[in-house]
């Protein structure tokens, strides 16, 4: 609905110490006039500092945060890709799946988003936006799947997840300003066991809004019965 939408932790011109100190400047910059909120000016930043260097993972991944602001959703997804095979293994891979995930949310690709959301929770498991985003992708998901029905209940659901995202939105976009420094983010380990149990905790919290919403659905039923007897 982290880092980009949960929110991303922005890297700044932390890594590589090979890149040149004219492409470390250029992130600077452009993390300034993010912090600022100058998103296109940002952009520009970013775009020189690959322009010296293509291979900038810093450059390219703050490229793709400033487009997701400016809802090039499309431009942040292609930059992402670009960087697609080194993140997973990156001390950022949680915020990189974090982030793929608001976009994919964006591009109403569900499927991908929970997955995203669920690899970026394997690898920090105390990331609680990270845990909201994931449960709301898979809401989304599961009504996509069902047909799109349409029912009071659904319209319903459809209020609740508006007001969801929204909250979600602003609680990234907040988050998103805070995370972006100029300190290397530290990398998370966690043992398989600890994974599990984040999982079975999400598969929980889910089986908890399914049975409400099927409790939500009897007691309609049984309301309308009621009126029609009547």
């Amino acid at each position: 609905m982290k880092r980009l939408i949960c929110s991303v932790v922005l890297l700044c011109s932390v890594l590589l110490p090979l890149c040149a100190q004219s492409d470390k400047k250029e992130v600077r910059r452009g993390n300034s006039d993010f912090k600022k909120e100058n998103y296109k000016d940002s952009e520009i930043h970013y775009r020189k500092a690959l322009v010296q260097d293509s291979t900038s993972f810093a450059a390219t991944y703050d490229l793709a945060n400033t487009l997701y602001q400016q809802r090039d959703y499309e431009g942040a997804a292609n930059t992402l890709k670009k960087i697609e095979k080194v993140a997973p293994d990156s001390p950022y891979s949680a915020s990189y799946y974090f982030n793929k995930g608001n976009v994919d949310l964006q591009k109403k690709d569900y499927a991908a988003a929970v997955d995203d959301f669920k690899q970026s929770l394997l690898r920090n498991p105390a990331d609680m936006q990270a845990k909201e985003s994931y449960i709301y992708a898979k809401k989304m998901l599961d009504n996509q799947n069902q047909g799109g029905e349409n029912s009071e209940q659904n319209q319903e659901q459809n209020k609740d997840q508006n007001q969801d995202q929204q909250q979600n939105q602003q609680n990234q976009d907040q988050q998103q300003k805070q995370d972006q420094s100029e300190s290397q983010p530290q990398e998370q380990e966690i043992s398989a066991q600890q994974a599990q149990q984040m999982l079975k905790a999400i598969q929980a919290k889910e089986k908890e809004t399914q049975d409400k919403v099927e409790k939500m659905k009897a007691e309609k039923a049984k309301s309308r019965q009621k009126e029609k007897n009547w």
